[in-house]
């Protein structure tokens, strides 16, 4: 007979208040308390307690306090992540972040949801889907993804979007919902240092 977390991690329906599982969450809250109360100056003690409540991180990251998890070791990060305040990430299944990728302010990254039938929501039923976010992704502020989406590698998700389907690689896109507006070409490149040459 299967555990709920094992339904948990497995995409099907599952009670999140179970006894492991609820200890699980206890133990990240703890840990994340403890991230979001040190002395800015202290960032290597951050990191690692950071490395110890991820499944995975680069070898350099950066992660601006408050951060919130529910359990972690769901969450995996590529080299040269950046976080800015404020981010949410509800890991109930695998979250899966590439190299170069920033999150501006206030970002959630949902794999939690809920049934849409009143009668399993109340009786506490859960599912979790997972998440992935390519390389060299740039997420702006406020933005909410929402259980199993993919991001592509080199797309800009604009402010205040709330991602309820895949988005391919090498695009921006925005809105609520998030839809893709254009490709990035080379131009982009451009843009900000019209004087100089890459």
């Amino acid at each position: 007979m299967s555990t709920e977390k094992e339904k948990m991690l497995s995409g099907r329906p599952y009670k999140a208040f179970d006894p492991q599982l609820f200890e699980e969450r206890q133990h990240a809250k703890d840990v994340n308390y403890q991230i979001n109360t040190l002395h800015p100056f202290k960032v290597d003690e951050r990191n690692a307690l950071l490395r110890k409540l991820l499944g995975s991180t680069g070898a350099h990251f950066h992660i601006e306090p408050p951060f919130y998890c529910d359990y972690g070791y769901n969450i995996s990060v590529g080299e040269n992540f950046y976080t800015n305040y404020n981010c949410i990430i509800l890991d109930c299944a695998p979250v899966s972040i590439g190299d170069n990728v920033f999150l501006a302010p206030n970002v959630s990254v949902f794999t939690a949801g809920h049934p849409l039938h009143y009668e399993p929501r109340n009786e506490a039923f859960e599912y979790a889907f997972p998440v992935s976010i390519g390389n060299n992704v740039w997420i702006g502020g406020s933005t909410v993804i929402n259980p199993g989406i993919t991001i592509g590698d080199n797309t800009v998700i604009g402010s205040g979007s709330v991602v309820t389907k895949n988005i391919p690689s090498n695009v921006v896109a925005v809105g609520n919902p998030c839809k893709v507006i254009r490709a990035i070409t080379d131009e982009d490149k451009l843009y900000y240092f019209k004087d100089l040459k890459f």
